[in-house]
């Protein structure tokens, strides 16, 4: 058996906590499922980039940040005005850790 660890019946978040990566891989992994939420809803109603951007008031540079997955220094307000220019709205909140 090698010294690599065997994870059964753990959780993904329990997986990452042991590894002592949470913070980083959770925080990229919540952008990229909200970026990847905002290309489909774009995608399928046929907003093009710079039309996005436009309606977001910004630059497609800057649309381009939003909806990169890997970028999570984006500010809630942007996340919020992509989100509200392909009829969608941001929803945040705390729950029990």
């Amino acid at each position: 058996m090698s010294d690599t660890k065997v994870h059964q019946d753990t959780s993904f978040e329990s997986f990452i906590d042991e590894l002592g990566i949470h913070e980083e891989v959770y925080g990229e992994a919540i952008k990229r499922v909200i970026a990847w939420q905002l290309e489909n809803e774009r995608v399928s109603k046929g907003v093009t980039k710079a039309a996005m951007a436009a309606a977001m008031g910004t630059s497609r540079t800057q649309l381009s940040r939003v909806l990169d997955p890997t970028n999570v220094n984006v500010s809630v307000e942007s996340l919020d005005r992509a989100a509200r220019t392909v009829g969608k709205k941001l929803e945040l909140k705390l729950v029990d850790a």
